[in-house]
């Protein structure tokens, strides 16, 4: 018996040695195949890490990983927004006394209520649902995103993120 044991731990040792190393990915991550929630080019040129998001938005969607994706689409939404207000110089609108911002339900209040910018009827409709899907997928220990979630919003999300990037001067 312990001969067998003895066997199994040193074919099992040399089955690891001759297999190949794990793909590991960059430490800055990778491209992803396909642009199937948001263009590339909508973000190609601003910031680096939006570009990085928008590419983690992508790659999620494509890996079938919909949590992380509305995740991803909820971060963009926040940094947008963020964007908005510190380009027109109104960031302390959505910041608390400690000089930290708001969190996103309170950002995404301020920027459908402030008159400095007229939103459209599209992004004023679609953020309220943007953040309600990636509140769940972040917050909810027994939802877990589909990809109709995801398919379902993809246009409000491509259509509000480009008037955001608009209004906080970035393209």
């Amino acid at each position: 018996m312990e001969s067998r044991v003895r066997s199994a731990i040193e074919l099992a040792m040399a089955l690891k040695a001759s297999s190949p190393k794990a793909f590991l990915p960059p430490s800055d991550g990778t491209r992803p195949e396909t642009q199937q929630i948001l263009p590339h080019a909508m973000v190609h040129g601003t910031r680096g890490y939006l570009q990085r998001v928008c590419f983690q938005i992508n790659g999620c969607y494509e890996n079938g990983w919909f949590d992380a994706c509305a995740v991803m689409m909820r971060r963009m939404l926040e940094t947008l927004i963020i964007e908005v207000f510190e380009q027109n110089n109104l960031d302390h609108k959505i910041k608390n006394s400690a000089g930290d911002f708001h969190f996103l339900r309170d950002l995404v209040d301020a920027c459908l209520s402030e008159t400095s910018w007229n939103l459209s009827r599209n992004t004023k409709q679609a953020l309220p649902k943007l953040k309600m899907l990636g509140d769940q997928s972040a917050h909810s220990r027994r939802y877990n995103a589909h990809r109709e979630d995801i398919d379902r919003i993809s246009h409000d999300f491509r259509s509000a993120c480009q008037e955001l990037l608009y209004l906080a001067r970035l393209k």
